[in-house]
């Protein structure tokens, strides 16, 4: 798969990233090469491979299970600026 500076700037108007002409043939390449090397992962064979968390074997460390203090919404949202019932109040990005 090749993406084409249409795609760059599609891309970058899809994440909100401003991007000049000049700049767009070395993102082509870059993400050019993202492509290639994930098309290089996926021809590795895996068949029999563990998930793994780490090079070495490790259990996770889990925290306990433990009701703590809740009902702290209003302390959560004191110092957002603009909140509503306890919630957040954003702008609406998607119409």
């Amino acid at each position: 798969m090749s993406v084409d500076q249409a795609t760059v700037r599609r891309i970058a108007h899809l994440a909100r990233i401003k991007v000049s002409d000049e700049d767009v043939p070395h993102l082509q390449e870059e993400l050019n090469a993202i492509l290639n090397f994930v098309e290089e992962l996926a021809s590795v064979d895996v068949d029999g491979v563990e998930p793994m968390t780490s090079v070495m074997p490790m259990p996770m460390k889990k925290r306990r299970d433990e009701v703590t203090e809740g009902s702290i919404a209003k302390d959560i949202v004191a110092n957002a600026p603009a909140s509503e019932d306890h919630f957040f109040v954003v702008p609406k990005v998607v119409e």
